[in-house]
């Protein structure tokens, strides 16, 4: 049995829906909260603003407030949270790289219309 990381003590949030693609759109710099908005069309602005706010205060990134009315605050991703760039290109090479056999298995298993009832 695995004990190095209990579910109830894992100190990393990373199973979200929205933290994977916030940390990718940082990836290149800081963002005003307007620009993480259009690439992550579907997000509300207050699930954007709770995972800021969850991923901020995990130091996964800084939120910056300068100047001006209303005052520009921008958000970019810590040392801590760059260094989850290696891990997430490596999962994203796996599923890449295994793409048809995770398609295989679910076709197998009874397609994405099969509810977990069934």
């Amino acid at each position: 049995m695995f004990t190095g990381c209990s579910h109830a003590t894992s100190p990393l949030r990373l199973g979200g829906k929205w933290t994977a693609k916030i940390i990718r759109c940082l990836e290149d710099g800081p963002r005003r909260f307007s620009e993480l908005e259009v690439p992550l069309r579907g997000i509300t602005p207050k699930v954007l603003t709770e995972t800021l706010r969850s991923m901020e205060r995990d130091g996964l990134l800084t939120r910056t407030v300068g100047g001006g009315v209303p005052p520009r605050v921008d958000y970019e991703l810590s040392a801590l949270g760059r260094t989850l760039l290696a891990p997430m290109a490596a999962c994203c090479s796996w599923a890449a790289e295994h793409l048809p056999e995770l398609e295989g298995a679910r076709e197998s298993y009874g397609g994405p219309a099969r509810s977990s009832a069934s």
